[in-house]
């Protein structure tokens, strides 16, 4: 791994994918999402962890501080359910909380299922990491990372992070006109 590497960290937040009783779709899905939309390489970081505040604060820790992702999704436990808790371990974990990307996700997730309201995915910055909360469906994990996603590779610059390049004939990175690549 050189420096420029990028990292991203799937981390999957199920109590039954943990102990493998159900197939995890969710880490499957942001990868595939993630294969098709960026024309930078990059490898991914994927863990499962069951609906456990400290293990997925211990998972992201990990992804942010030892394993260098600039950017850490996660997919799961973002509901109204007493064992939902992964916004929780991620505000916990987390410098700033970003929250306009909740905001967004939760818009463009409304246009599809009214129950798109009960969503509690936060997103934040720990270090030099960007963290986003995904819901748990496949659909869903599409549509947010739509919505959000062009913002993430300049918000990845702003923490001096590499350099992202999306497939612009799937999606967009956004980056003001001021915004370089760097040499």
């Amino acid at each position: 791994m050189t420096a420029t590497t990028i990292r991203i960290g799937l981390l999957t937040v199920s109590d039954r994918a943990s102990r493998g009783e159900y197939e995890d779709l969710g880490g499957p899905a942001m990868q595939a999402w993630f294969d098709k939309a960026l024309s930078s390489e990059w490898e991914a970081v994927a863990r499962i962890v069951p609906d456990e505040q400290d293990q997925v604060e211990a998972a992201l820790k990990a992804l942010a501080d030892d394993e260098g992702c600039c950017l850490i999704v996660t997919t799961g436990g973002t509901g109204p359910a007493r064992r939902d808790i992964t916004p929780e371990a991620t505000e916990a974990v987390c410098d700033k909380i970003l929250d306009g990307f909740g905001e967004q996700m939760r818009a463009v997730s409304l246009k599809f299922v009214p129950t798109a309201i009960l969503s509690r995915q936060i997103a934040g910055i720990r270090g030099q990491s960007l963290i986003i909360n995904l819901p748990g469906k496949p659909s869903a994990i599409d549509d947010c990372l739509n919505a959000v996603f062009p913002a993430a590779p300049y918000c990845i610059d702003l923490l001096e992070g590499p350099y992202i390049e999306t497939d612009e004939a799937v999606i967009s990175a956004f980056r003001p006109k001021h915004a370089k690549k760097p040499a």
